[in-house]
């Protein structure tokens, strides 16, 4: 397994804090008994008990087991041991067999894996009963029907009343469009228009962004109204725009590819009720760039990261739509050791026209993967070669940007949202790192 470096590392962290926190603890002193195999790597951390943290990791996920209480996935004892190893300065050593701990893990991970698929094999197929489906559909479509006939008489009073005037409402009044449209199971389009409101009373370029939200807005009100004549495609970027899902089980029914994947980058965002995850991966055969979304809510946590310049050997099911795809992993991928390296990109004029070719074929996305060429980032935007600019989105990490960079023209990869840049991946001398 070659080795990572440390911005892989941190880009599976899940907060700022734990990768300090693993920072401090990435040296030899509180760790014992540590080793790696190809694909597994093990230690004790002595933490501030008398019995060391047992700490697992297998590579290939990356997934991760340690014995500490704390409930970030991964621990900073898990960030930490994976710095240490990357270091290779012989604190974790080769081994050619692993710890009793860790093939304990591995072996017990294993084991569930296989019962999970001998068990999915063995159920029973569920057989839906047709007129309750169909009843329950019916409904939910009179539902989304008069969700969407009230939501177009908002916008007609929005764009009567004026624009300025929507500078002046209060977010609650935003809100209680929002919660309307998910009492109409349109949570989708409910989630796009508390972000617009929140970005209507906070920054300084709201009439352009509220401008292009109701030109978005009104294209799906007209566009349900015409359901009946769009084509699968399209009425899939709908449904996923309005947020009706689809069922993961039709995904890996339809439409499956197999491809050896680049990881070329991954985001996570955070809105207080939902935590989302987007993983970019490009197929080296077919050059298909694809979003893997994960989810979680509540207590939960969200999945590993993929590790980003990482090249995954795996079966991809893509979701019904005509750009921007979402897709979904119909089996657990395996890292590849192929030298998969990340596309050449283009000028921004040139990835300003791809974007809105893909917006002219799915205008409800909300954002586009570009690669760009021969960028030099500033403190809040970049610009290429030939002096076009775009600016950055306000959560960039343009700090570590600027620090990779250090000002020298670079490749970066990153998603065109509206009128700003999030980049997510830099190449730096010919090394893929993650911000």
């Amino acid at each position: 397994m070659t080795r990572w470096t440390s911005q892989q590392v941190a880009g599976l962290a899940p907060d700022a804090s734990s990768l300090a926190a693993a920072r401090r603890l990435a040296r030899p002193g509180p760790w014992s008994d540590t080793g790696s195999t190809e694909t597994l790597l093990w230690g004790k951390c002595q933490g501030s008990g008398k019995t060391p943290y047992q700490v697992s990791i297998d590579l290939t996920g990356p997934a991760f087991r340690c014995s500490c209480p704390s409930r970030k996935f991964p621990c900073k004892h898990g960030l930490a041991l994976l710095l240490l190893w990357v270091d290779g300065s012989g604190s974790v050593a080769d081994a050619a067999e692993a710890a009793g701990f860790a093939q304990e893990w591995a072996a017990e991970r294993s084991a569930r894996a296989e019962a999970k698929a001998a068990g999915d094999a063995a159920r029973p197929a569920r057989t839906p009963d047709p007129a309750a489906a169909a009843k329950r559909l019916e409904e939910r479509l009179a539902l989304m029907d008069d969700g969407m006939d009230d939501f177009a008489r908002w916008l007609t009073d929005l764009a009567r009343s004026g624009t300025a005037a929507a500078r002046h409402q209060s977010y609650a009044w935003w809100d209680g469009t929002a919660a309307r449209l998910v009492d109409a199971q349109l949570p989708g389009l409910a989630d796009d228009v508390r972000s617009v409101g929140g970005a209507v009373s906070g920054r300084a370029d709201w009439a352009e962004r509220l401008l292009v939200a109701l030109g978005r807005w009104w294209t799906a009100t007209r566009a349900w109204s015409a359901r009946d004549s769009l084509g699968e495609a399209r009425l899939g970027d709908l449904r996923a725009y309005l947020g009706w899902s689809t069922s993961t089980e039709s995904v890996r029914r339809a439409d499956a590819v197999a491809d050896r994947w680049l990881v070329l980058g991954a985001h996570r965002s955070d809105d207080g009720r939902l935590q989302q995850q987007r993983t970019w991966l490009r197929g080296t055969s077919t050059g298909e760039t694809v979003q893997v979304l994960d989810f979680a809510a509540g207590g939960q946590v969200l999945p590993v990261a993929r590790v980003v310049g990482s090249s995954l050997d795996a079966t991809l099911a893509r979701y019904p739509g005509a750009a921007v795809r979402r897709a979904l992993f119909v089996d657990e991928p395996t890292v590849s050791d192929g030298d998969v390296r990340m596309p050449s990109g283009a000028s921004l004029d040139d990835a300003r026209s791809a974007a809105a070719e893909a917006w002219g074929r799915n205008p409800w996305a909300r954002r586009i993967p570009v690669v760009l060429d021969d960028v030099r980032v500033g403190v809040d935007r970049v610009v290429d070669a030939d002096g076009a600019s775009v600016a950055l989105t306000d959560d960039a990490d343009v700090w570590s940007l600027l620090a990779l960079t250090g000002g020298n023209p670079a490749r970066v990869f990153g998603e065109l949202e509206e009128a700003r840049l999030r980049p997510l991946t830099v190449v730096v001398d010919g090394e893929v790192v993650g911000l």
